[in-house]
């Protein structure tokens, strides 16, 4: 029976990240994945995504130039091939890069799956014959066990995923081609993205969200302005409706909506896309066996938030095995990543603070938020200030000419800022302010004794500041 200071199982953003700040630390560590190293980020979802929309990015860019500025360019055509290659290329690049990282700090990658045998014991069950005897290992964790195993796309009843004409977030970026219609079902930032992506690319697209806002977590006013900048670009966004059935033709599928005023919507698309949220992967790990369990959603809740450990002394959970005030994010499963290795090693380690964590969409207008929303603040019991200030204020957002806001939510009276949240081009580069700005409580005041540099779209969020903390210059 091998050991180790530290057991990871799973090879994702929350896994890796563990595993690689446990073995700087000097802790011994087997990290066991099934499948390849990155997840779901690296291979089906961050990276490939956003690869994609950059290039979508660029065919706007072709009309914005035709378009407003003179340029007289044509689209020819997108040469799919090239496209998918330049974007296999990057997550190769990428996937070569942290196996790489892994392999030098030390840590062992067993390809297997894995399942609890107790609270420090795992068996391996191997997939690849070269990694363990027999095809079979058993693994004790001195320390303790990570589960990092992180989730898969959600589906709805009736639909069933065949990978062409209906598709999930995993395999839509896999699918054969461009379609020329996308019925995409779920508002949320996955859904989002892949309507504004097809709409780039020349489909025609509608977009389903059953709550009464897209983006409904977000702030009102960033759904407001996402939805605006959406129905601009020629997406049929329709929320308030619910899914009723769909059926898959020779040529795509034809679905059926009931919208928000009680009619029934038929609705054909070459394409329909489910993205109505992710769910938890524990099958095949037998918690059962280590004492632990599922809660009803399917989630492994931590007894201990401040470590992220289990009922289970030694056990602790990252990624997207985590409910709710976890995010499902990356970059939320690195700082878990961090804390839980720190923790490990005996460490201290501050807890990780959702409520600073940012939240990015990266479509077209993209949106940025970090804290709490309006509604929610006061829901909270805060007495809030909100300031407003559009892009177009501004002189950089001018010459974008795309719209969009910065928003501030802050206890009245001068009180901390509880919340920011921008919509527009490119604000997923500048929301690392504003993060700061949250994380640190600080208050309109200190962000506005500092200089923006003009003429900048970040020039927006400094001018919010100066109006709230009663300097404003630009803003009436």
């Amino acid at each position: 029976m091998d050991t180790a200071d530290v057991i990871v199982i799973g090879g994702g953003t929350g896994g890796y990240s563990t595993a690689l700040r446990a073995a700087a630390l000097g802790l011994e560590v087997v990290l066991v994945e099934r499948d390849k190293i990155g997840g779901t980020c690296l291979h089906r979802g961050c990276i490939p995504s956003k690869a994609m929309l950059h290039a979508a990015e660029l065919v706007d860019g072709i009309a914005e130039a035709r378009e407003r500025w003179g340029v007289k360019a044509t689209l020819d055509t997108v040469d799919w091939p090239a496209l998918v290659a330049t974007r296999d290329d990057i997550v190769t690049r990428n996937h070569r890069g942290v196996e790489a990282h892994l392999a030098h700090a030390g840590v062992r990658v067993v390809r297997a799956s894995a399942r609890l045998t107790g609270p420090r014991t795992v068996r391996v069950e191997d997939v690849r014959a070269d990694q363990v005897d027999d095809g079979v290992h058993a693994l004790t964790a001195r320390r303790g066990i990570v589960l990092a195993t992180g989730s898969r796309p959600r589906t709805l009843p009736g639909l069933v995923p065949d990978g062409r004409r209906v598709v999930t977030s995993d395999d839509a970026l896999f699918a054969p081609g461009l379609p020329e219609s996308v019925l995409v079902l779920g508002g949320g930032a996955i859904g989002v993205e892949y309507a504004s992506f097809h709409r780039s690319m020349g489909a025609e697209v509608t977009l389903v969200e059953a709550a009464d806002r897209i983006v409904p977590l977000e702030d009102a006013d960033v759904s407001r302005h996402l939805t605006r900048g959406l129905k601009k670009r020629g997406v049929e966004v329709r929320a308030g409706a619910r899914f009723l059935d769909a059926e898959v033709l020779d040529d795509g599928v034809r679905a059926r909506v009931r919208t928000a005023r009680g009619e029934t919507l038929e609705v054909e698309a070459e394409r329909l896309l489910v993205a109505v949220g992710r769910a938890p992967v524990t099958e095949g790990l037998d918690l059962g066996a280590a004492g632990l369990s599922t809660d009803a959603r399917g989630f492994v809740v931590p007894a201990d938030w401040a470590r992220l450990e289990t009922a289970v002394p030694g056990i602790h959970v990252v990624g997207d095995l985590l409910p709710p005030p976890s995010l499902g994010l990356a970059h939320a499963s690195f700082a878990e990543g961090l804390l839980v290795a720190e923790t490990l090693a005996g460490l201290p380690s501050a807890p990780v603070d959702y409520a600073a964590v940012p939240r990015v969409t990266y479509s077209s207008p993209q949106t940025a938020s970090v804290g709490l929303g309006e509604a929610e603040a006061r829901a909270r019991g805060h007495e809030v200030a909100v300031n407003v200030m559009p892009l177009t204020a501004v002189a950089k957002g001018m010459v974008h000419g795309r719209g969009g806001m910065v928003k501030v939510v802050a206890e009245a009276g001068g009180g901390r800022v509880l919340g920011v949240h921008l919509v527009g081009p490119q604000v997923s580069e500048m929301v690392a302010e504003s993060q700061l700005i949250v994380g640190w409580d600080a208050e309109p005041a200190d962000v506005a004794r500092h200089v923006h540099p003009h003429p900048t779209l970040s020039e927006a969020v400094g001018e919010a500041f100066l109006t709230l903390a009663g300097r404003g210059l630009h803003q009436q």
